[in-house]
């Protein structure tokens, strides 16, 4: 549990919880040279050990505490309902009730599986949950749990893209268009792609500027995944052949429920911090890739 600064005397010292996932390293690095950084993988610190989360707070005194941890094995989740709650609802109250004593900062993220998808129009922060999945129910009682910390942020973020490990559905698209292996893309699933990067850079200037409270941080406007698939493959300058197979949601067994329309709108955070549109982010992820030339 050592700060990444330890001798840093930076007025803000932030405690990120999860830093070994997509979303929680690029926070680190983000944060690193900015504040004094406590970064905790799930080795590091068990948000469901009330007891463990106490001492790290005690002990490192963060003014922020960020939580990346997020149990989202969404078809698992059906049949691990428990392991799904302990860590996306449970464990957020335990960070929550940590928060409120440090008299700290609480930034926790969420997901657009709080809706039904039964919509027509991007969703609001005003409009009612609805969650079809165990996955969707786990997230919005975590969320329900962060908002009882007196200085809280609930993000939601959606189709995460960026980071590492770089297994998220848009790497495998991308993945398949290089390789020329086939990928299956739903055209009936429309969602509000989020980058890392500008979630991460969102986040920061959000708990400066704007009021606690819930915000939907996505890339601006939203795409079925085949229009990602087909705008992956522009900014690729590959032809998206028949590798790149057209399915509907009925087509595919799926454990979970999805929501169909889950386009978020970001209208309420855009007015403190702009958010690029998802082609663009698209865009400037498959750049970084491709001047990393790492295989995946």
């Amino acid at each position: 549990m050592n700060p990444m600064n330890p001798t840093s005397a930076f007025p803000e010292r932030v405690l990120i919880a999860g830093a070994g996932g997509q979303l929680g390293g690029v926070m680190a690095a983000g944060y690193a040279g900015q504040a004094e950084v406590m970064a905790l993988r799930h080795s590091d610190l068990d948000i469901t050990n009330a007891d463990a989360v106490r001492l790290a707070v005690s002990s490192f005194r963060p003014t922020h505490i960020i939580n990346c941890s997020a149990y989202n094995l969404v078809d698992r989740a059906e049949d691990e309902p428990e392991a799904a709650l302990n860590v996306n609802a449970f464990g957020v109250r335990v960070l929550a009730r940590a928060a409120a004593g440090a008299g700290a900062i609480l930034v926790h993220y969420s997901t657009d599986f709080v809706f039904d998808g039964a919509g027509s129009r991007p969703y609001t922060e005003d409009d009612a949950p609805n969650p079809a999945s165990v996955y969707g129910a786990s997230k919005l009682s975590g969320e329900w749990f962060a908002l009882e910390a007196p200085n809280a942020y609930v993000l939601r973020v959606a189709s995460l893209f960026g980071g590492v490990p770089a297994k998220s559905s848009v790497d495998r698209i991308i993945d398949a268009l290089l390789e020329g292996r086939e990928t299956r893309v739903f055209t009936d699933r429309t969602a509000s792609p989020s980058y890392v990067v500008d979630v991460v850079s969102a986040t920061r200037v959000l708990v400066k500027k704007g009021p606690p409270g819930l915000y939907h941080c996505v890339g601006t406007g939203c795409c079925t995944w085949h229009e990602l698939a087909a705008a992956a493959a522009q900014a690729l300058g590959v032809e998206m052949t028949a590798k790149i197979v057209p399915v509907k949601a009925s087509e595919v067994p799926l454990r979970a429920a999805r929501p169909l329309y889950a386009a978020l709108s970001n209208a309420k955070l855009a007015a403190i911090v702009p958010m690029p549109t998802w082609r663009d982010a698209l865009e400037r992820y498959v750049a970084s890739r491709a001047s990393q030339r790492v295989p995946r």
